[in-house]
């Protein structure tokens, strides 16, 4: 029996004739970058000082823009979701967003071990600039519920900034969807009508979380609320890396921008995000 050699698979074409060479002749840009902008991305880095080490600080700030921006589309998503009593999809999203909060928050590791010295080298760099002033920031921190219209007064040169950022303001936070979507099920809680500020501790929504805690623990709600809980337990996590990456940087100096620094950044790691959340748990 005489046998035929097999197709060479590192040739043009591999078994039955399949091409397994990928494509290289493109007329313009390649189709990758066409849909991912690869170049602009990889061209916006541009440091102002002779330090290595700030071109890692300035990725790693932008990664955390872009993972904000992911972060802000998640809840956007869920809490349109909600408002259309669409659990489904707003659970796809929340489920979604722990994901990306965590890699969120892994972005800390190239920033977490600087030394005082090390951060001086090109912190004169950062001028006035500071976290804070982050406007996709402050939308995902609006739709924790965290909201406050002084935010808004660092971006009146921004237009458009300006503009997405008081939208956001009046709008119902991703809180306020899952309230509102809790009293439609038929719980008893009263939905502020001024959507432009903080959440605050509501003895009403601990107890409506008290109960569905005590109830069927398969039930729907459980599972929006434990989603709920993870992401919660992230934002502080996040809050909490910002403020030991700060403290073993600088100390407990003035932060840029003039901020507090690390006094700023401990009255921001205290507070829980979906507050009742937690609390209920101690009557259940």
């Amino acid at each position: 029996m005489s046998h035929r050699p097999l197709p060479d698979a590192t040739g043009p074409e591999g078994p039955q004739g399949a091409a397994v060479d990928p494509n290289l002749d493109f007329q313009g840009t390649t189709p990758y970058e066409d849909y991912v902008k690869a170049d602009v991305l990889t061209h916006l880095q541009h440091p102002l000082s002779d330090d290595p080490g700030e071109m890692v600080f300035l990725v790693t700030t932008q990664v955390m823009e872009l993972w904000f921006t992911v972060l802000v589309h998640e809840w956007e998503t869920a809490s349109a979701a909600l408002a259309a009593d669409d659990l489904p999809t707003a659970m796809a999203a929340l489920r979604r967003s722990v994901y990306e909060l965590q890699s969120l928050n892994a972005s800390w590791q190239p920033l977490a071990h600087l030394t005082p010295a090390q951060f001086n080298s090109y912190r004169a760099a950062l001028g006035e600039g500071s976290g804070f002033q982050s406007a996709m920031y402050r939308r995902l921190e609006f739709l924790l519920g965290e909201k406050s219209a002084s935010m808004l007064v660092p971006h009146r040169g921004a237009p458009r900034v300006h503009a997405e950022l008081e939208k956001a303001l009046h709008q119902p936070s991703l809180y306020d969807e899952v309230l509102r979507f809790l009293a439609r099920r038929g719980y008893r809680i009263s939905v502020p009508a001024d959507l432009t500020t903080r959440h605050e501790h509501d003895p009403e929504v601990e107890r409506a979380w008290q109960e569905i805690y005590t109830g069927d623990q398969d039930s729907d709600l459980v599972r929006l609320g434990e989603v709920l809980t993870e992401v919660a337990e992230l934002v502080w996590r996040w809050r909490n890396d910002h403020l030991v990456a700060t403290r073993r940087a600088m100390g407990a100096k003035t932060g840029t921008g003039g901020s507090a620094g690390v006094a700023w950044l401990e009255k921001r790691a205290s507070k829980n995000v979906f507050p009742e959340l937690w609390t209920a748990r101690s009557h259940v």
